[in-house]
């Protein structure tokens, strides 16, 4: 019997038969396979989280340029613009800014010279940076305070301290707290 000899009902019966079958081994292996859309979300969401978690405390830690000073003081910081005075550079949300050599910034970076405290490099950043907070808070966000949080390696000299405090001052970070490591008892 030929292809042509056979009836076209009996030719429909077999091919909705072949169809289920072909539709039914679909169906068993997606059940064997696991979804991978609903994973790769769930692979993203905790990315973001351990990204969120690894603040620059941490960041901090692992700088060898960067020895924080300790204290019994018992307050937790909030989240803020993030300052770093390492031995070698002056960093801004871990992003390097100036060169520091033998404590002091070279005074090209500085509006006055050698004897200024406006450093040019630092204030245009904290500029971007209070910009880009208050966009935020336009939009429903945390309300923006001024508020810079402020890591200093411990021998680094108290005139670059505040010449990085008058900085972020004419960047409207009038606030700061100032990192330190809390002593183990």
């Amino acid at each position: 019997m030929s292809a042509a000899d056979v009836p076209d009902k009996q030719a429909k019966k077999q091919i909705k038969r072949f169809r289920a079958r072909v539709e039914e081994e679909a169906i068993e292996h997606q059940t064997q396979y696991l979804n991978i859309t609903a994973m790769m979300d769930m692979m993203t969401i905790l990315l973001v989280f351990l990204l969120k978690q690894f603040s620059v405390q941490t960041a901090a830690a692992l700088n060898r340029n960067l020895e924080l000073p300790s204290s019994s003081s018992q307050k937790q910081s909030s989240q803020t613009v993030n300052v770093t005075i390492t031995k070698d550079s002056i960093l801004v949300e871990g992003k390097a800014i100036t060169p520091v050599r033998a404590g002091a910034v070279d005074p090209s970076a500085k509006k006055d010279g050698a004897n200024g405290y406006y450093i040019t490099p630092l204030v245009e950043t904290l500029v971007h940076h209070s910009n880009q907070l208050k966009k935020i808070e336009a939009l429903g966000g945390n309300k923006f305070d001024g508020t810079a949080m402020v890591m200093v390696d411990k021998t680094t000299p108290y005139r670059l301290l505040t010449e990085v405090l008058y900085s972020a001052g004419q960047a409207e970070f009038g606030n700061y707290h100032l990192m330190v490591l809390k002593k183990s008892e």
